[in-house]
């Protein structure tokens, strides 16, 4: 089979012609050719039609034009070579003796010297050998990059993959760089300049846009933190305002005691019943000024205190649910106080049924716990308290706030800032001792009138 194309032995350039093949030997002064049955690549774009004989070609042109739809006509374009050289047409007899004078003294034409390296690495890219040299001749053999340019720049000219010939007295001097050695140094320190000054252009402008965004985060952090403490500031005095009433509440609860107390005597006396007239009416309530001190965030203790309050009010219709709630409480705590080296007593299963049942189900069981140390672990399945974690001042002060809710009847009814509350919680604490009923009794009565009398 006769071959389709003519390679390159040194540097693998494919050539359609015999002729293509000496202009390509006398540019790099390559010799080793032999016949190939691969035909030379043919893609034409079907935008507009143009032909590009390699990868290369093609990349370039989509680059540019933005085409990059090709058809491969390889198959149609391969045409067996011919070895023989094309011999030159010879000149018609009865064409003029003048013209055949004028021809003869017409300046010899050849091809231009260009650097054969460059000259490689173009044909490696897979251009043409008269389009590279084209290429590197027009670009004054400055660079690899500037002949790529001069391609890109002139693909659309129709004698681009012509081999560009000049007289032969001048072909040195077309091989000759446009710019000296000088301007290509002062050239290159430009662009470098350009390069460097740049880049510190871009790191001013992203470091401000870094400054911008740490001060945009900086504004969201503050904001956050000024709306947390605002939140609870307002928790707060809604706290305060509810243990306010409630303390009003529990004051008229036993200043009507106090008056049923007062008429049933009298009716066991046999006296008649007080005229409301000659009450003495109670001194008005002095309105407390308002202290422009910041407020004083609550204590664990005072958290703890608040959760078995809210959760004897949730469920205050039901005191005996209420006391075995605040009683299994007490055994946990006291459980790890006693033995803070057992695991078995800082874990509970949060699905064990007693629990549920006795604390889980129970709105502010949790809380407590989570007050006292305990974290949920294994995906929530269980309640843990590391060794590390346990305090044994929160354990103690968790102990003596549920002692207080299991004896003191009037938790969760008379506010904990009260006067009344602190003498209940005192006559019944184990730790100070609990007063005998009648004295008891006696105490409670006074403290009582005090109560009323004071407020």
């Amino acid at each position: 089979m006769a071959g389709l194309s003519l390679k390159c032995g040194d540097c693998g350039a494919s050539l359609r012609s015999v002729q293509e093949a000496q202009d390509h030997a006398e540019l790099t002064s390559h010799s080793n050719f032999s016949e190939s049955t691969e035909a030379v690549l043919n893609l034409v774009c079907a935008t507009c039609d143009k032909p590009c004989r390699s990868k290369t070609e093609s990349d370039l042109h989509t680059k540019r034009t933005g085409h990059s739809e090709f058809t491969d006509k390889t198959a149609e374009a391969a045409e067996p070579i011919t070895l023989e050289v094309p011999k030159a047409t010879p000149m018609d007899a009865n064409e003029p003796a003048a013209d055949a004078s004028t021809s003869t003294g017409t300046e010899e034409m050849v091809a231009p010297e260009v650097d054969k390296k460059i000259l490689e690495e173009l044909e490696a890219m897979g251009f043409l050998t008269a389009r590279a040299t084209r290429a590197l001749h027009y670009s004054g053999n400055a660079s690899l990059e500037a002949a790529v340019n001069w391609v890109v720049e002139h693909e659309n000219d129709p004698d681009i993959d012509e081999m560009p010939m000049v007289p032969v007295n001048s072909k040195a001097e077309a091989s000759k760089p446009s710019l000296t050695p000088e301007e290509v140094k002062q050239k290159a320190q430009e662009l470098r300049e350009r390069a460097r000054k740049k880049k510190e252009e871009e790191e001013k402008i992203a470091e401000r846009e870094r400054e911008k965004e740490r001060i945009r985060i900086g504004k969201e952090l503050l904001e956050a933190k000024r709306i947390e403490q605002e939140n609870e500031r307002k928790r707060l005095m809604a706290l305060r305002k509810a243990e306010k009433e409630e303390e009003k509440r529990a004051r008229e609860k036993i200043r009507q005691k106090l008056e049923e107390d007062k008429a049933e005597r009298r009716r066991k006396l046999g006296l008649p019943p007080e005229d409301p007239a000659t009450v003495k009416p109670s001194a008005p309530v002095v309105e407390e000024k308002k202290s422009m001190l910041p407020v004083r965030p609550a204590t664990k203790q005072e958290q703890m205190r608040e959760c078995l309050r809210s959760l004897k009010q949730n469920h205050k219709d039901d005191d005996a649910k209420v006391k075995r709630a605040f009683q299994t409480l007490l055994t946990y705590v006291g459980n790890v106080a006693k033995n803070p080296g057992e695991e078995k007593f800082r874990k509970i299963r949060l699905n064990n049924q007693t629990f549920q049942d006795r604390v889980g189900s129970l709105e502010g069981g949790i809380r407590f716990l989570e007050l006292c140390g305990f974290e949920k672990i294994e995906s929530d399945e269980f309640f843990f308290l590391a060794r590390d974690k346990v305090d044994m001042a929160v354990l103690n002060s968790a102990g003596s706030e549920l002692t207080s809710a299991i004896n003191n009847p009037f938790f969760g009814v008379i506010p904990p800032n009260s006067v009344l509350f602190w003498f209940f919680d005192y006559c019944l604490s184990p730790e100070k001792g609990r007063l005998e009923p009648p004295v008891m009794a006696s105490k409670l009565h006074a403290a009582a009138l005090t109560a009323v009398v004071m407020n």
